[in-house]
This record gives C-alpha cells, sequence and structure tokens, in this order.
C-alpha cells in the first residue's frame, strides 16, 4: 500500500488541446474540475471538435479562464479576440465553443497512431463538457507512472506524489474503486490508453515518437487513470488522495 499519496500540481485546460493553467486549488463538481475542457475549437468545415491529434500547432496555444471568460493565445503569447483571429492564426476556419449542457463534442484519432494518414474513427465525447472520453472527466497520473518523461505530455488534472510506492502500477490498483481527494470524491473508473498526443511537440518539447513506443511496452499503453466525480468537494495541493 501507498504510505502517501498526496497532490504535487492541479492542472487545468480550459479549451481542449491547448495548454492550460496550473492552480493551487480547484473545485470539483459532477463534470471534474470546474472549467475543465469546458470550451474547444470546432472545425466549421467538418464539425468535429479539432485536438492535436489533428493539429498539433494547437499545443503551442494556451488558454486561460480570465474575469469575463476564457481567453485564448497564441503561440507568441498574444491574446486572440474571436473566432477571425484564431482561425487566421490555426489557418482553418473554426469556431470557439462552449460545451451544451445536452450534447458532447465529435472527436477522431488515427486508427494508427504511427499512421496519421491512415484511416480515422470518430465518436461522441462526454455530454456537457470537452473530454472526449465518455467514462471519466479527472485524470490522475503520479510521478512515479510518469517517469523519465515530462508531465505535460500526459496532460493530467492531478499529478501525485507516490512517496512509499514500489511500482507504477500503484494507480491500476485503484480501478473500481473510490478515492478521498481533498473533501471530494471520485470513482476511478479506468487506466489511461494514451494516443499520439504524447508524442506531439509543445514549448520546450520536441516531438518524441519513442514515448508512446515505451509506454505501449512497458506499461499496456497506459499511463495514469480516469475518474468520475461522486461527491463535489475541493482539492488544493498538498491534499492527501487515498482509496476509501
Amino acid at each position: 500500500m501507498v504510505a502517501a499519496v498526496r497532490v504535487l500540481e492541479l492542472w487545468r485546460y480550459p479549451v481542449k488541446s491547448l495548454q492550460g493553467e496550473q492552480l493551487d486549488g480547484v473545485n470539483l463538481g459532477s463534470l471534474g474540475f470546474t472549467g475543465d475542457r469546458a470550451w474547444a475549437l470546432v472545425d466549421t468545415e467538418t464539425g468535429l471538435v479539432l485536438t492535436a491529434r489533428r493539429e498539433p500547432s494547437l499545443l503551442f496555444g494556451s488558454a486561460r479562464i480570465g474575469r469575463d471568460g476564457v481567453e485564448v493565445y497564441d503561440d507568441g503569447g498574444c491574446l486572440l479576440r474571436g473566432d477571425r483571429e484564431i482561425s487566421d492564426w490555426l489557418g482553418r476556419p473554426v469556431e470557439l465553443r462552449r460545451a451544451h449542457p445536452s450534447t458532447g463534442g465529435v472527436f477522431e484519432a488515427p486508427v494508427d497512431d504511427f499512421d496519421e494518414k491512415g484511416q480515422w474513427k470518430q465518436w461522441e465525447g462526454h455530454v456537457g463538457t470537452f473530454h472526449d472520453s465518455r467514462r471519466t472527466t479527472v485524470s490522475l497520473a503520479s510521478v512515479l507512472s510518469i517517469g523519465e518523461w515530462e508531465a505535460r505530455r500526459f496532460r493530467a488534472n492531478v499529478i501525485l506524489d507516490d512517496d512509499g510506492a514500489s511500482s507504477p502500477s500503484t494507480e491500476s490498483t485503484w480501478v473500481g474503486k473510490a478515492l478521498a481527494a481533498g473533501t471530494a470524491q471520485l470513482d476511478v473508473r479506468r487506466r489511461i490508453d494514451r494516443c499520439v498526443v504524447v508524442t506531439r511537440a509543445q514549448p520546450g518539447l520536441e516531438r518524441n515518437l519513442d514515448v508512446l513506443k515505451a509506454i505501449n511496452a512497458e506499461s499496456d499503453g497506459c499511463v495514469g487513470v480516469g475518474a468520475w466525480v461522486t461527491s463535489p468537494g475541493r482539492l488544493v495541493v498538498g491534499d492527501e488522495v487515498r482509496p476509501v
């Protein structure tokens, strides 16, 4: 059993596939972190949610929640005002949309992560948010599971210390269990299978296909776990996360 698992970092990603914002504390509601993946850029020609799987340059932009709503910045840190400026930055027509309470976005991904010119699949994501998983809305990953790779590649909401753990598989033992996380409670639904996004270049990081090859070989293609909020509450850096 893990002696102590505490929150090291908290991350919210207001706009799907853009860089997010690091927080000291966050409220958790039925859809996960308040404001997390609450917006997305939708390709107006296809109607699909645009992600870094299709448009890697998204990872060089960023988003944060300001006093008047979400703010989107380009790769140079310039605030983009409206869909036209965002479209000009990306070189394709997009619309910034807020998630609708009764519908989910339609996503796409290559069938083979190492053959992006091949066949792609489509599916509908979670209702009321732009999480592309229909089963989970909060992601957690420990520093031991992340290993030598940069945590940013995995875009987890919660980065955990795992002092006392002896194996990166510790989180996998949580699947099917309830977790106390600050004053909130989570139900861990699954391990998170990783896709081509973890290989993408980001500010300060080069494209690296070895990331996905390594986790496919060493951990069944999974890093971290996905959870559902069963009891809303607040989580802050330093809080303990433990099975209950």
